[in-house]
């Protein structure tokens, strides 16, 4: 009789998916085989530890091969699974969206520190509707709208929203050229901030799948930025926040582009976990304020 070709088990696959994506260069090949198989067989990646001897079935194992040839092209694995969490909430994305950041987490964070009892929110270029969600969730007595002019990212906004925050208004519009003066207590946004010339930099995963549109902040990664600063100060009430997310080593220029405008009388920049001023968060001239600025350790 010819010998039985018995099927890899799920320890052996999760090796061997992890040498392929070494191979290829990918940054944590072990994590992504966990999270691509876990993904495959419906259940949390540490169960695979429990289940490492068991045979993969067939039609588990052809899936997941597909996974792993896209995720060896440098694909992101949230496209391939089509979420990522974010806020603790899972966030569908797909190649119309940026994938959620940990540290984009700062702006949610940043505007309930600034402004815990605020009225009308908007998060201007929504994208994912990520940061919408998350506000919607930690601060209910507020009304959040989330905007973006690209139709396929609200497309995915309206997915996520209809998920996690069903309030939340969905408005098709250019960072805020469509709102009415004082129309927010709150402007958030993480705009584009690359510079042109360092998006062949990036990592392949987000320069060749994620939306440049979304990645590209002009010659000096400002653009989105200076125009977001200008027309806050219109859309804001006397004593609103615009709370924005910068690149490395922006934050001085962010400041100098704050002072020019000359409507806000307070700032403030917070740091990631690696010590890099992520976010900055400004003031709209309230009645006698008087300018400072303060940034935290």
């Amino acid at each position: 009789m010819g010998s039985v070709v018995r099927p890899f088990t799920v320890g052996a696959t999760v090796r061997a998916a992890a040498t392929r994506l070494a191979a290829a260069g990918v940054p944590e090949p072990r994590a992504d085989a966990e999270v691509l198989l876990a993904h495959v067989l419906g259940c949390e990646r540490a169960t695979l530890v429990v289940r490492a001897r068991e045979a993969l079935p067939p039609a588990a194992a052809g899936a997941f091969a597909a996974l792993v040839a896209r995720r060896a092209q440098r694909v992101p694995v949230a496209y391939l699974t089509g979420t990522r969490e974010f806020w603790s909430l899972p966030i569908a994305v797909d190649p119309r969206v940026l994938v959620p950041r940990p540290e984009t987490e700062l702006l949610v964070e940043a505007v309930c520190r600034v402004a815990p009892r605020t009225g009308r929110i908007l998060d201007a270029g929504t994208g994912s509707g990520a940061v919408a969600a998350a506000l919607a969730r930690e601060l209910p007595a507020a009304r959040v709208w989330a905007s973006d002019r690209d139709a396929g990212a609200l497309a995915v906004a309206r997915t996520n929203l209809a998920r996690h925050a069903p309030r939340v208004g969905l408005v098709c519009a250019n960072w805020l050229a469509a709102f009415r003066a004082g129309a927010f207590d709150v402007v958030v946004a993480n705009p584009p901030y690359v510079s042109t010339a360092e998006l062949a930099l990036l990592e392949p995963e987000v320069r060749e799948h994620e939306p440049r549109a979304a990645l590209d902040g002009g010659a000096d990664g400002l653009a989105a930025v200076r125009v977001l600063l200008a027309e806050a100060a219109r859309v804001l009430v006397a004593g609103g926040w615009l709370v924005l997310e910068m690149g490395a080593g922006q934050a001085e220029r962010v400041l100098d582009g704050v002072a020019a405008v000359g409507q806000y009388d307070r700032t403030v920049v917070r740091a990631d976990g690696a010590g890099i001023a992520r976010v900055l968060a400004a003031r709209r001239v309230a009645e006698g304020g008087r300018r400072r600025t303060w940034t935290p350790s």
